[in-house]
């Protein structure tokens, strides 16, 4: 009886953290900043207490914002040969069949992805570049003199350079599936807009995790797609839910999550705080360049970790 009192206690809390954590000062939407803050006051404002913000005025001064046409993109970039994500229905990384499934890497020329992207070409796959290996400087080394190497203000905020610059450009049908990262993420805007759903680490007992085999996207002779499982790899920790369209008989308790919703528009940069969850959208042809500066494991990291593992102890029970 005393253990079955200990659980509805610990669900209790549970369900109770994350409103407590909204009423202690998570927004009810994405704040808006008029110009990029001082180092001192981006660690303290937003930083330390872990809440996202838009940020007008950040990136005004990028070449970028005027000369990423795509005939300027073609003329610097062009022929050479970039990994691109190909998938059939848009979702890389994502929860497919009982599956992480991940896109195939496809070795192209740029300009050739470029004119699916302008539907020069027509194809029934969808095409992102959006390998997040720092693949702005390691495959396009040639834009990065028209944005910057790192964020100056966040660099001496942090006390540390980002550990990645990642190029982003694809079709509005890619999207990226519910999912965090253990970065501080500045996402900026070139060109178009990413449309972002956000979950506080908060939320985290609403959101649902398996464990699922991992496996990739390959073509086969006819041009079909076909699941081929990764054999060697363990099974990956992933959301299966699409908050776009939550499945609450399967998942009822995502129904008591109240995301935020945004659009971060061209020439505007979104401070992403770590562990919180997004879903991202984007408009066609959408640029952007993002920046992810490793995050503190301080106590921040260790209370998630609590609630994560109080969230699965719950669910076993």
């Amino acid at each position: 009886m005393a253990e079955g009192a200990g659980l509805r206690a610990v669900r209790g809390c549970l369900a109770a953290f994350p409103r407590e954590a909204r009423e202690l000062g998570w927004p009810e939407s994405v704040p808006y900043l008029d110009r990029p803050p001082s180092p001192l006051e981006f660690y303290r404002e937003w930083v330390s207490p872990n809440k996202p913000c838009i940020i007008r005025n950040a990136i005004s001064h990028w070449p970028a914002l005027k000369k990423w046409t795509s005939a300027y993109l073609r003329e610097v970039v062009g022929p050479k040969v970039v990994s691109v994500a190909v998938t059939p229905n848009g979702y890389a990384d994502a929860v497919f069949q009982d599956r992480f499934v991940m896109p195939e890497e496809r070795q192209m020329p740029f300009m050739d992805f470029l004119d699916i992207v302008e539907k020069k070409v027509t194809s029934s796959s969808v095409f992102y570049v959006q390998k997040q290996c720092s693949n702005l400087t390691k495959e396009f080394p040639e834009l990065v003199n028209d944005v910057q190497p790192d964020i100056p203000w966040m660099t001496e905020a942090l006390g540390k350079k980002p550990d990645a610059v990642n190029f982003w450009l694809g079709e509005s049908a890619a999207v990226t599936s519910l999912h965090k990262d253990h970065y501080e993420n500045l996402y900026c805007v070139v060109s178009g807009e990413k449309y972002f759903l956000l979950h506080p680490p908060s939320d985290r007992p609403f959101i649902p995790y398996e464990l699922y085999q991992p496996a990739t996207y390959q073509v086969s002779e006819d041009g079909s797609f076909e699941i081929v499982d990764e054999k060697t790899t363990d099974k990956v920790p992933w959301i299966p839910l699409d908050p776009l369209n939550p499945n609450l008989e399967l998942y009822p308790e995502y129904a008591q999550a109240q995301p935020l919703q945004c659009t971060v528009k061209a020439g505007e940069m979104l401070y992403l705080p770590s562990l919180w969850f997004h879903h991202v959208q984007q408009s066609h042809g959408c640029i952007a360049v993002n920046y992810w500066y490793d995050m503190e494991y301080d106590l921040k990291y260790s209370y998630y970790q609590l609630l994560d593992g109080l969230t699965k102890a719950v669910k076993m029970l």
